[in-house]
C-alpha cells in the first residue's frame, strides 16, 4: 500500500519517497512490520484463544505420554497470529497491483481458513480428528487448481509447462499438460508436508523461517532480469514482490517463535501450517523453482515420507511398522530423544539444507 501510496503517487512531489520503491526495503520494512505486529499483539492473541477454547487442543493418546501430560490445556490456531502478522506486514509494503502476490495470497488465506476449520471442529469436538482427509483433499485440490489458472491465463508466464533442474545450466524439461498435475501435487503437497511436520514445540516453524528465507532471495532474484540472467535463473517478471511477501512471513513466523519456543503458550494447528505451505508451493510454482523448495524443505518432505513409509508398509506387512511411531520426529521421541533436542537436530538439518538450496545460486 505505501509502494502505491508513496511511490506511485508521490514520488515526483518529495524525492524522499524514491526509497519506496526498492524491493530489498520494502522486504526489510514487511519483515520488522509482522515481527513488531506479532510481538505486540501475541499475548493477547494467545490470552484470547486460552479463553475460547479453555481445554486447548485436544492430545493424540497415541501418542508420546510426555504430551498427554506437558502439552495439556495448550491452545491451538496460533498460526492466525502468522497470517494476521504476514497479512498486516504484506499488505502495507507490497505493490498492490502486482498479480502474484494476490495469488499467493489468495492460496494462503483459503488454506488458512481450511486449516483454521479443522482446528475449530478438533477443539469444539475435543477429538484429534478434524476436517475429514477426502473434503480436506478436494478443498486444497480445487484452490490449487484456481491458483493455477490465474498464473496461466493473466499473468502469461513463459515456458510456463517447463520445469528448470537446479545445478545444471540451462536444464529445461517441458512436461506439456503433465506440468498442471506436478504444479497441484506440488502446492498440495506443500501444505500436508509442513502441517505434518508441526508436531514438537517450535519444530515446524523454524524449517519455515529457514525456507522463507531462501524464497526471499529466489523470488527477488527471479524478478531482476540482471540477476536472473547472470545466474542462469528464469526470469519472471514483477515476481519480485513476492521478496516482500516473504520477508513479512519471516518476520510473522519469528514472532510467532517467540511464543511457541519450548514450553509452547501456543500451537501452531493446521490454520497455519496449511496455508504456510500451500504458500511456499505456490511460490515455488510462479518462479519456477518446484525443486528448490524440495531441498530447502527437505525437512518437511522428509516427514512427509516418513509418514507415506509407514503406511504402506503397515498395509503390506500386515501391521508390522518401519518407525516406532510417525512422524519421524515422534520416532526419534520414542527412541529416548529429550523433545528439545530433536527439534534443535532438526533445525540443524533444515539449515544444512537451506545452504545447499541456496548453493544453487552459484553451482550451474
Amino acid at each position: 500500500m505505501f509502494y502505491n501510496l508513496f511511490y506511485q503517487n508521490s514520488v515526483d512531489v518529495i524525492s524522499g519517497f524514491n526509497l519506496f520503491k526498492y524491493i530489498t526495503f520494502r522486504t526489510g520494512a514487511a519483515f520488522m512490520t509482522s515481527l513488531l505486529f506479532s510481538l505486540l499483539f501475541g499475548a493477547r492473541f494467545i490470552s484470547y484463544l486460552k479463553k475460547k477454547q479453555k481445554k486447548g487442543q485436544p492430545i493424540r493418546d497415541d501418542g508420546p505420554i510426555s504430551h498427554i501430560v506437558a502439552k495439556q490445556g495448550t491452545p491451538t490456531m496460533g498460526g492466525g497470529l502468522i497470517l494476521l502478522s504476514l497479512l498486516v506486514g504484506s499488505l502495507l509494503w507490497v505493490d498492490l497491483t502486482n498479480g502474484y502476490f494476490w495469488t499467493v495470497l489468495f492460496v494462503t488465506v483459503a488454506y488458512g481458513f481450511l486449516g483454521f476449520c479443522d482446528d475449530y471442529l478438533k477443539v469444539s469436538r475435543q477429538n484429534p480428528k478434524g476436517v475429514s482427509f477426502r473434503v480436506k483433499m478436494v478443498m486444497q485440490l480445487i484452490t490449487a487448481l484456481i491458483a493455477l489458472y490465474f498464473i496461466h491465463m493473466n499473468y502469461g508466464l513463459e515456458d510456463q509447462t517447463s520445469i528448470y533442474l537446479p545445478y545444471l545450466k540451462n536444464v529445461v524439461v517441458d512436461l506439456g499438460m503433465f506440468f498442471y498435475i506436478f504444479a497441484v501435487v506440488v502446492i498440495i503437497g506443500s501444505s500436508n508436508a509442513v502441517n505434518l511436520t508441526d508436531g514438537l514445540d517450535g519444530l515446524a516453524i523454524g524449517p519455515v523461517i529457514f525456507v522463507g528465507l531462501v524464497f526471499a532471495i529466489f523470488t527477488y532474484v527471479a524478478g531482476n532480469a540482471v540477476f536472473s540472467s547472470y545466474l542462469y535463473l528464469p526470469h519472471i517478471e514483477s515476481s519480485g514482490e513476492l521478496a516482500v511477501f516473504c520477508g513479512a512471513l519471516v518476520g510473522g513466523g519469528l514472532g510467532f517463535l517467540w511464543f511457541n519456543a519450548p514450553p509452547a503458550q501456543v500451537f501452531m494447528g493446521d490454520t497455519g501450517s496449511l496455508a504456510l505451505g500451500g504458500a511456499f508451493g505456490v511460490i515455488s510454482v510462479i518462479i519456477k523453482q518446484e525443486f528448490i523448495l524440495a531441498i530447502a524443505g527437505g525437512l518437511f518432505v522428509i516427514e512427509a515420507l516418513s509418514v507415506m513409509i509407514q503406511v504402506a508398509y503397515f498395509k503390506i506387512s500386515g501391521g508390522k511398522r518401519i518407525f516406532l511411531m510417525a512422524p519421524l520426529h515422534h520416532h526419534f521421541e520414542k527412541k529416548g530423544w529429550a523433545e528439545p533436542t530433536v527439534v534443535i537436530r532438526f533445525w540443524i538439518i533444515a539449515i544444512i539444507l537451506a545452504v545447499i538450496a541456496l548453493s544453487s545460486l552459484k553451482i550451474r
